[in-house]
């Protein structure tokens, strides 16, 4: 690799990681939305909720004297009770997206959450070989893993949002209100990441192309 592009690959792996990093905590944690129901009484107590790909969250909130009508912020203090999707574990309990929330939405979004985390996983064992081996070829099968990456987790957050969407127009439902909180920014981001990363990536580690008539692609650097 000439000493010109590799300032430039080593910046975009780091972009590539970061986004890597975020694609993690967006899968493992569970506020990719906020629910809340309407309140009728103040100075009572409603159930606020909080979910991801995996498992829903129930958050008991008080209520003061307040002109709003919804229940929250999920951030106040509360009794809090988390468990897994019926479709991902029927031992547990969660009625509440039972009628409201389409199952093939929730499998759909959590799985091609995985088929991103897999794509990873063979774009970081090519980049890591790359180094090792001296195989600068195998920064492009990266590069396009992680373009892929990016992909998935794109669809994933498309899927999610729609069924949110889906759920909140339910005649069923008891939510009036959603916002779509932090770990649903980590995957924007990490698609954003990814997905320009791996484009980047590709482009870096492509030969360089003849700049004069007279040359062609052989005369490039040759690569270990």
């Amino acid at each position: 690799m000439s000493q010109t592009k590799a300032p430039k690959v080593r910046a975009t792996l780091f972009c590539i990681l970061v986004g890597i990093v975020l694609a993690m905590v967006a899968v493992v944690t569970d506020h990719w939305a906020v629910l809340s129901p309407e309140v009728e009484h103040h100075n009572a107590t409603c159930e606020a909720a909080h979910f991801g790909l995996w498992r829903i969250c129930l958050k008991r909130i008080f209520i003061s004297d307040s002109k709003d009508k919804t229940c929250g912020p999920i951030s106040l203090p509360g009794e809090k009770n988390c468990s897994y999707f019926r479709h991902f574990n029927p031992g547990e309990t969660s009625e509440i997206f039972e009628v409201t929330t389409q199952k093939e939405y929730s499998i759909s979004a959590a799985a091609i959450a995985i088929f991103s985390l897999g794509f990873i996983i063979m774009g970081t064992s090519c980049a890591l070989l790359s180094f090792r081996k001296k195989r600068d070829y195998l920064l492009r099968p990266a590069s396009m893993f992680y373009a892929f990456a990016g992909l998935c987790i794109f669809v994933s957050v498309e899927v999610t949002r729609q069924s949110v969407k889906r759920m909140i127009d339910s005649e069923h439902t008891v939510w009036i209100e959603y916002y779509y909180s932090w770990s649903f920014a980590c995957a924007c981001a990490a698609f954003v990441l990814l997905f320009l990363g791996g484009l980047a990536l590709l482009l870096f580690s492509l030969p360089r192309m003849p700049q004069n008539p007279w040359e062609s692609c052989m005369d490039a650097e040759p690569e270990h």
